[in-house]
């Protein structure tokens, strides 16, 4: 294990707070220190830093590999920040983009033409983990004669197929 500062700080406010606990049980200092000594590493590792997990939302990132994105499409969302930032597919073209993410997921709708826009392609990127999170996670490919000139990820409401 790597001993950081941010480590050290939430084991203080876990010791913290198991002392000031125990003081209310008992009013001898030196037996809520000690209890609370002995307990702090026990409480931190199976209450405070699984709480800590659930309740935020880190997740690895990784550079594009397009074998992991087309065996792993539930996640995707790993790979799209370091993608977008270092314009991996910014002027690749689409038949370059069909061999590294493969077919369209699905095109974009467009309004004003009433039909599906063949320069607007969707991936999903699955969702990211997280106890609150009730969005999935999308990117959207946007070509201009045949090369890509945006990739915008996004985020839609989860629906299932029971719900109306």
């Amino acid at each position: 294990m790597i001993i950081t500062p941010l480590l050290i700080i939430f084991l203080l406010i876990v010791f913290v707070l198991l002392f000031l606990f125990l003081n209310t049980v008992d009013k001898r200092k030196w037996l809520s220190g000690l209890i609370s000594l002995a307990l702090t590493p026990i409480v931190f590792f199976f209450m405070f830093y699984p709480f800590l997990n659930i309740i935020s939302s880190y997740h690895y990132q990784k550079y594009f590999d397009s074998d992991a994105w087309t065996e792993s499409p539930s996640l995707r969302y790993e790979m799209i920040d370091s993608t977008v930032e270092s314009d991996t597919l910014i002027a690749v073209t689409k038949e370059q983009i069909t061999s590294l993410l493969g077919k369209e997921e699905w095109l974009t709708w467009d309004d004003a033409r009433k039909a599906h826009d063949t320069n607007k392609w969707n991936y999903g990127l699955g969702i990211e983990p997280g106890a609150f999170t009730d969005k999935r996670e999308c990117v959207e490919i946007t070509f201009k004669d045949d090369k890509v000139i945006a990739v915008r990820p996004y985020q839609k409401e989860i629906t299932f197929d029971n719900e109306k």
